[in-house]
């Protein structure tokens, strides 16, 4: 890293941009400082960092820095796919960080989840283990749907970015099946990230009343949600479907994945519905694999806790790539 010892750090999603610095120079665990949450509309990336580095009152920028994004990077460049920002390891250059680092936000917390803690997790389902150095799966929903994978074996470990929350839906039972023929209808092809997300949330709550002939209210899923821990019919049908999908969908990328290391559940929406999804169809849909359903049945499923993960698994992964630049 050229010397850098203080490494900017940031986790810019649909809603949401975080940011902090870390002393990477110090031994694990590292810890977050200077952190700020910007939650307002910012018009730009560019002028999202000039009020992080005011607002946390930064003597000079930090010269490395990493920055994880929601969506894909190419060559240094991402395009945030639920909001209007261009990011680029160049505006980061002009800005003052030399050594700079644009990923994918998946990728970030594929890198963190080896060096999270006990406090940092929650087990959502049986107690199980996981193989040590086999493959790691990440995903979650917030404002979209995100999939990475820690392709791990024998001490070799490789985060592996991906698009998969646009992998088409496959409904599981007749129910999902008539979901599906009313979201086709309004959106054509319809991708797993148009039932797991927040705007997914709202979309299957419409589809749902719709499908049972009601004219559905455009309810936000905020409110989806809390009108189902309140017991409305049709909220807990809508938000009872999204745990059976997450589960059905998490299980699918653990035998894509081979993730016999354990499956990692991220995102917002977990952590806000999980009494819900602690007694839901989750687990049951995990393991219902068929022929494969043994395989399955042998994999831990945990949800990441912390807030600061992908902050930190930027720091790492920052920390690993410079150094080998």
């Amino acid at each position: 890293m050229s010397g850098a010892q203080i490494m900017l750090v940031g986790d810019i999603g649909g809603t949401n941009a975080r940011f902090a610095t870390v002393d990477v120079s110090r031994p694990l665990p590292w810890r977050l400082e200077n952190r700020q949450d910007f939650a307002a509309a910012i018009p730009t990336f560019e002028e999202a960092l000039k009020r992080y580095v005011d607002q946390a009152g930064l003597a000079q920028v930090p010269r490395a820095a990493t920055i994880a994004v929601a969506g894909p990077v190419t060559d240094g460049q991402a395009r945030l796919t639920n909001r209007e920002w261009l990011i680029s390891e160049d505006a980061l250059r002009r800005f003052g960080c030399t050594a700079a680092l644009l990923i994918n936000d998946f990728i970030a917390l594929a890198f963190a989840v080896e060096i999270l803690g006990p406090a940092d997790l929650r087990l959502l389902g049986p107690d199980l283990a996981g193989i040590a150095d086999e493959p790691i799966t990440i995903l979650g929903a917030g404002t979209g749907f995100g999939v990475s994978s820690l392709a791990r074996y024998r001490k070799r470990t490789v985060p592996v970015a991906t698009e998969g929350g646009h992998i088409g839906f496959a409904p599981g039972d007749l129910q999902e099946v008539a979901v599906l023929q009313q979201m086709m209808r309004r959106f054509g092809r319809v991708s797993v990230e148009r039932l797991l997300s927040g705007p997914g949330l709202e979309n299957l709550y419409q589809a749902l009343e719709e499908v049972a002939g009601r004219q559905a209210p455009k309810l936000p899923a905020a409110q989806v949600t809390e009108q189902a821990m309140a017991g409305d019919p049709g909220c807990v049908a809508a938000l009872a479907m999204f745990c059976a999908v997450y589960g059905s969908v998490a299980g699918d990328f653990a035998l894509s994945h081979g993730s016999r290391g354990g499956v990692y559940i991220a995102g917002g929406i977990a952590l806000k519905i999980d009494p819900f999804l602690a007694k839901s169809a989750f687990r049951s849909r995990f393991e219902s694999k068929g022929r494969l359903s043994a395989y399955v049945q042998s994999i831990p499923t945990k949800i990441i806790t912390s807030g600061d993960a992908a902050l930190l698994g930027s720091a790492r992964a920052g920390f690993t790539l410079h150094e080998k630049s």
